[in-house]
């Protein structure tokens, strides 16, 4: 399938690809819709096996930021970048800043952060060509690092699923599989620990294991593969994507599965159809992951973190609103979050399309 179809398949406007030879950069930026504002979406550093496999995830991630925007309330759109290669060989200040002119270059129809394998350091070498950034320090008058907000957004939707799913929201007892315990996670485990939760985790990563494992002792290890055996209340998907799925769904010992990762459905529909066959609740990603998005969102209009921390609270109460759209209309969560997205991009792109229309009739009136 060519990119033209990969494109047309979503519904994409822009793809734009990057290249400077001296500094290896090699990246794609995708915007996907930017209905309701310019396209708000993080700088992805990953050392992909193919061009290929950039492009489709660059594709599904830029199409999910249009539906956490929208689901979220915000007035933004949605757009991804990845930059292809590994990050502990290729960072380096001239890459981020070459980066950043490409991002200059399209004039605030895309807005970039910090996502998996890029920092905020990274982020304030691509403020040196760009205003088109956010998460930024807080010395510039940035957000600074957004797990911490990503992960109460997703504390707060694993409450609401608790409480529509058991009727009550407390985490106390509660046993929690948590797959990856990097930044986000760790400030997850952080909260559901405060909350009395019993919890699991499993990491690729030494380093992440070892700091939780010190912070929180009683916070039990097993195997990357072992965690989608463990008898559990909720999963918890932290790292990459794509870990539900067919092979893993029938493994699945839990009620509920809530985490922070992005796509965590590797076949959106079928997938979703599979969980709630199985009795499973699941709490979209994109809904209950976008504390982090709502973070960087507020420095748009100037950072106040209070302001932040209370809109990502909010993803409780967009959860519940899902989970009742879900029972009326007798679909899944997952078209249910979609479903929710969609609606408010057709009714304000409706006015402002009707807005334009008024102001080209203006204009029109006085020629002639």
């Amino acid at each position: 399938m060519s990119f033209f179809e990969q494109m047309a398949e979503r519904d994409h406007e822009q793809l734009v690809v990057c290249y400077d030879e001296v500094s290896g950069l090699k990246a794609i930026i995708g915007i996907h819709n930017t209905t309701l504002g310019p396209a708000l979406g993080g700088c992805r550093f990953w050392n992909y096996a193919t061009e290929e496999e950039a492009l489709t995830d660059v594709l599904r991630l830029s199409r999910g930021m249009t539906y956490k925007s929208a689901a979220a309330g915000l007035n933004l759109g949605g757009g991804k970048a990845v930059i292809i290669g590994d990050p502990k060989k290729l960072k380096s200040e001239h890459l981020f800043r070459a980066y950043g002119r490409f991002v200059q270059g399209l004039n605030g129809r895309y807005i970039t952060a910090e996502d998996v394998g890029t920092t905020v350091q990274d982020m304030e070498w691509v403020r040196m060509e760009t205003d088109h950034v956010t998460g930024i320090s807080r010395a510039l008058g940035g957000s600074g690092d957004p797990s911490p907000v990503t992960a109460l957004g997703v504390f707060e939707g694993m409450k609401a699923s608790l409480k529509w799913h058991t009727g009550s929201e407390s985490l106390a007892g509660k046993t929690i599989a948590v797959q990856g315990v990097g930044h986000v996670g760790y400030h997850l485990v952080k909260y559901m620990h405060n909350d009395g939760a019993k919890i699991v985790m499993c990491d690729i990563d030494d380093e992440n294991l070892k700091r939780v494992s010190t912070d929180f002792p009683d916070v039990k290890t097993v195997g990357i593969d072992d965690i989608y055996d463990v008898e559990c209340d909720v999963y918890a998907p932290c790292a990459l994507g794509g870990t539900v799925n067919s092979d893993t769904i029938p493994r699945l010992k839990c009620q509920i599965i809530a985490g922070s990762a992005n796509n965590i459905l590797k076949d959106e529909e079928q997938d979703a159809k599979s969980l709630r066959k199985a009795g499973i609740l699941y709490a979209p990603d994109y809904v209950v992951n976008a504390g982090g998005l709502i973070n960087v969102a507020n420095e748009l209009e100037g950072y106040n973190r209070e302001r932040a921390l209370q809109q990502a609270s909010g993803i409780y109460d967009i959860m519940m609103n899902i989970f009742q759209i879900a029972r009326d209309e007798d679909i899944s969560p997952h078209r249910a979050a979609n479903a929710l997205a969609e609606r408010r991009i057709q009714k304000i792109g409706g006015i402002k399309d009707t807005y334009v229309k008024t102001q080209v009739h203006r204009r029109n009136r006085g020629k002639g």
